[in-house]
């Protein structure tokens, strides 16, 4: 699984600037979009990222805003990047929405979990155990190879760091049995090795947190261009958070919740105390 960019990045980033370069031309969408002969829905689609504008699209807008010939080539390469097909399209049945290309080309990657391992650090009858909840065996097993894939992203030569925050309940909930939960804490230790990985666990005896509210992950990226975005999963669907001061509140929450939690050393004395504790049980 290797990628130097991300198609889901790159049409956030093509969005933005071709919605930056209406705007600063004093156009309104619908006088864009009367210039261009298109509808008022396909300008909106462009600019928010929910339809590829092609080359002779860009070009084309190009040619009403007035950009630069430097500008011009830039965002038409950008709209060839986004065409291209992340690791992930393999797994198209599986990976809905943009989360996993955006997780792709993330630089950081903080996440508080109340619920269960994150999916980065599951081992694969971990996330099995998970998965065929409330999938039939055939679908989960192909979810299972999907997670696996993804996992592989924390190991590239451009692998993003990550933070991640566990409520002490992760720990202690034996998913799968003892079994698969030891071996999903030796995981964790294993994990917590690399230079990119920092894994802080939130005991119980913090009482009241910050993260009442639920689990999310914030993603950063490398280039200043492109915003952080908090990403909530949920049963009824994900949201994407991308508003500055919704985005600074997570920020805060996450910092505060950090700042509540054990340190990275006594997270991992934590986690092995609880493997020992399966073995003995």
């Amino acid at each position: 699984m290797t990628s130097t960019y991300s198609p889901t990045v790159r049409l956030r980033r093509l969005s933005r600037e071709l919605r930056r370069m209406r705007e600063e031309k004093g156009l309104t969408p619908e006088a864009a979009a009367a210039q261009l002969g298109w509808s008022r829905s396909k300008v909106s689609r462009i600019e928010t990222g929910r339809t590829m504008a092609s080359r002779s699209d860009v070009s084309a807008i190009c040619d009403l805003y007035g950009a630069n010939s430097t500008d011009r080539a830039g965002l038409i390469q950008l709209a060839s990047e986004v065409r291209q097909r992340g690791w992930w399209t393999a797994y198209a049945d599986v990976f809905t929405g943009s989360y996993i290309g955006l997780e792709d080309e993330a630089a950081l990657i903080r996440q508080w979990e109340v619920q269960l391992i994150p999916g980065l650090l599951q081992t694969e009858d971990y996330s099995r155990t998970v998965i065929a909840m409330h999938r039939p065996e055939d679908d989960a097993q192909r979810r299972v190879m999907a997670r696996m894939a993804r996992r592989t992203l924390l190991s590239q030569p451009t692998a993003p760091n990550l933070n991640a925050i566990l409520d002490e309940a992760v720990l202690r909930r034996p998913i799968g049995g003892r079994r698969v939960m030891h071996e999903q804490l030796e995981a964790l230790l294993i994990a917590a090795r690399r230079t990119n990985v920092t894994i802080q666990v939130l005991p119980y005896r913090a009482g009241e947190h910050a993260g009442l509210e639920g689990a999310f992950t914030i993603l950063s990226f490398s280039d200043e261009n492109d915003p952080n975005v908090v990403y909530v999963e949920g049963t009824a669907g994900d949201i994407y958070v991308e508003s500055t001061e919704q985005v600074e509140r997570c920020t805060l929450i996450f910092e505060r919740i950090r700042g509540a939690a054990l340190s990275p050393e006594d997270s991992l004395r934590l986690i092995s105390e609880t493997k020992e504790d399966l073995s003995h049980d």
